[in-house]
């Protein structure tokens, strides 16, 4: 079975996506589409809107035919390690190619700019050493030191947040797997920012705002989905009470920010640079997340930056078992959250032809990684009344969604 591998999110699921996965299908050829998703938190440091089963199951019904989960120590991390444990775990399962959305859409541009990079590698990182001491962000550096190494004209543009992911996937395929082919789709109608809804085709950005801000699907927002996804964003909704967003933790975080000393925040990943300092000052003071990242934000350190760094204070991951667990290449296992009968068939093939090790259920294996989701699972429906609380998290041991046709 010929199979694409696609790197997701879904928060929450809409018609990009769906174009996406059928764009990926028809440019790869292939008879099995696999999809690598976040879980509960997200690449940008933020809550998934509702959890990683009901998005899978979203996934599933649209196009996908086999979801497996990217660890949580990845999903929340830059660009480089993000790519670096989805581009992996989908080569180590056995795929033929990665197909990833992007504002260029020519993936031979993003093949002149990693040659041009290869060329380049010394300078570039003395550049972006050089900008990151002068203060600025990483992802600013790094756009500073692309432009001080001057890629040719027809390269691709790296000033674009999804030529930026896509690049740091083509990276990793043509350094772990160039035998894997990289492909890439032009994104459709909307930037990845936008934060309004245009029509039918708009970024999970606008549609997540609209849909708290009006706390409902709206018909505008409906429009902007498949016909299936609506009913699970209400199901949800309906059934744990809310849509996950970083305002509801904003009074676990203060709680362990306010008690906790400067040398125990110090430990956590991501609080680097005496940030421990600032956030304690900052709590003190601030009545809303929103107010508290307001407060904390400079141009070293980014909203998107914080964001991921709380997420881990908010799961207790620790420098130690942050830097052990990326170390480790490529990730140890595939965690299956979904399939349909052709991914079940796929699964039966990579089984005997990889070397992965596929898990359905996390207690089928002792790994630190696992801990990790296993506390990432507790602080996320830490919001929800104590037995769907207990129910979610006993769920996080049970079996895959499994769709018994395809869609």
């Amino acid at each position: 079975m010929r199979s694409c591998g696609v790197v997701v999110e879904y928060n929450p699921f809409h018609n990009g996506h769906y174009y996406h996965l059928e764009q990926a299908r028809e440019h790869s050829g292939a008879d099995v589409m696999i999809a690598i998703m976040s879980g509960h938190f997200l690449q940008r440091g933020e809550p998934a809107i509702m959890d990683k089963w009901h998005r899978a199951e979203a996934a599933l019904k649209n196009g996908a035919d086999l979801v497996l989960e990217l660890p949580f120590l990845y999903a929340v991390q830059h660009s480089d390690y993000f790519s670096q444990g989805a581009v992996q775990t989908l080569i180590e399962a056995g795929v033929d190619a990665i197909c990833f959305g992007s504002e260029s859409g020519d993936i031979d541009a993003f093949m002149k700019a990693y040659s041009h990079m290869n060329d380049y590698q010394e300078e570039y990182n003395t550049a972006l050493r050089t900008h990151l001491n002068e203060g600025h962000s990483f992802p600013e550096s790094s756009r500073l030191a692309y432009e001080s190494i001057q890629f040719p004209s027809e390269a691709v543009d790296l000033s674009q947040p999804n030529n930026i992911l896509g690049y740091s996937y083509v990276k990793q395929i043509m350094s772990y797997a160039p035998s894997v082919t990289p492909l890439t789709i032009h994104r459709k109608s909307s930037h990845y920012h936008d934060e309004h809804i245009t029509g039918p085709i708009a970024s999970a950005t606008s549609i997540r705002r609209q849909m708290i801000e009006a706390g409902a699907l709206t018909k505008e927002t409906k429009q902007t989905m498949p016909a299936e996804v609506p009913d699970l964003l209400d199901d949800y909704k309906n059934t744990y009470g809310c849509w996950h967003q970083w305002e509801a933790y904003f009074h676990l975080l203060q709680y362990k920010v306010l008690t906790m000393d400067e040398e125990t925040l110090r430990c956590f990943h991501g609080m680097d640079e005496g940030l421990e300092y600032r956030l304690k000052r900052a709590m003190k003071k601030a009545v809303t997340f929103e107010d508290f990242m307001n407060r904390v934000k400079t141009k070293r350190y980014t909203w998107t930056r914080l964001q991921r760094t709380m997420t881990h204070l908010l799961v207790g991951t620790d420098k130690d078992e942050a830097r052990r667990g990326l170390r480790e290449t490529p990730p140890p296992y595939a965690r299956i959250l979904g399939m349909n009968e052709t991914g079940r068939k796929y699964l039966k093939w990579a089984k005997k032809e990889t070397e992965t090790s596929f898990i359905t259920q996390p207690q089928a294996m002792q790994h630190p990684l696992l801990d990790l989701e296993s506390r990432a699972a507790a602080a996320y429906y830490s919001l929800l009344p104590a037995a769907d609380r207990v129910s979610r998290l006993n769920r996080e041991y049970e079996a895959p969604v499994i769709l018994s046709t395809n869609m």
